[in-house]
């Protein structure tokens, strides 16, 4: 079980969201937290404590009018931690080298492979091609959708739910293509309800890959909580739950957590 710290980037600044607030139109979203620092800043305390594996995403569509500013934050916090953290957010078979090159260990995918709400494997193919399976992260990130049973994987930054289920049997197909998993939990993203117990259970159940949960962490005894459902293998971060971001969870608490797991 590993810490894996987050760096989310919105309107060139490094920020804490409610993920289900997010839109493209306006680039709006609910606010947690809106840091002063910028994402070098956390990206060097990460590498202080040794915290590999992290997420930098870039919230902002690659057409909206912040966009290049968030990504300058992006390759900030790469510059400052090289070969550590992972980028995601509007990445495709076209830009995936680039940020490699720019010091990403790996980079997270979801709506290119996701395309028109079903896996696009010419586009998988072409990221292995671009990148290598070895550096490729397919996020997972999901919700229960109106009207159908289960979780239901959502692109365009958590917007537009796939026909895709969450199950077992797209890990299975999935996991040939791609070094990692990472999932959030959508719905509790932000929100600070805890975490998501059902999603954690299908993790472990259906996936023998590494892979990394996100959503509702606030206490030590989620953490706890976390642990035991997962049996040590689920990787995590945390973000507005975090006293880096806002929240009340003190972050040498968490890194001391997963140091003695």
């Amino acid at each position: 079980m590993r810490f894996r710290p987050c760096i989310d980037i919105h309107n060139g600044k490094v920020k804490q969201i409610i993920g289900s607030t997010l839109r493209d139109f306006g680039d709006q979203a609910e606010e947690n937290y809106v840091s002063e620092h910028d994402a070098d800043w956390y990206a060097s305390l990460f590498r202080r404590d040794g915290l590999r594996g992290g997420h930098v995403i870039l919230l902002n569509a690659p057409d909206s009018p912040y966009y290049e500013a968030t990504r300058q934050q992006a390759l900030r916090a790469l510059a400052a931690y090289p070969g550590a953290l992972q980028a995601g957010g509007g990445v495709t078979a076209e830009n995936a080298a680039g940020w490699l090159e720019a010091g990403a260990s790996h980079v997270i995918v979801t709506s290119y492979v996701f395309h028109n709400g079903e896996i696009s494997f010419d586009h998988l193919r072409a990221l292995e091609k671009a990148v290598g399976r070895d550096r490729l992260v397919l996020d997972l990130s999901c919700a229960r959708k109106p009207g159908a049973d289960g979780y239901y994987i959502m692109t365009d930054r958590w917007q537009t739910f796939t026909d895709t289920p969450l199950d077992a049997s797209l890990f299975e197909t999935l996991s040939e293509h791609c070094s990692e998993f990472l999932v959030h939990a959508i719905s509790h993203e932000g929100v600070g309800g805890g975490i998501d117990e059902e999603l954690l259970s299908l993790l472990v159940d259906s996936c023998d890959k590494t892979v990394t949960y996100a959503g509702g962490v606030r206490t030590m005894e989620d953490l706890e909580e976390l642990y035991a459902i997962g049996d040590g293998r689920i990787d995590f971060t945390v973000g507005s739950g975090l006293d880096i971001y806002g929240g009340k969870l003190p972050y040498r608490d968490v890194v001391a957590f997963a140091e003695g797991r």
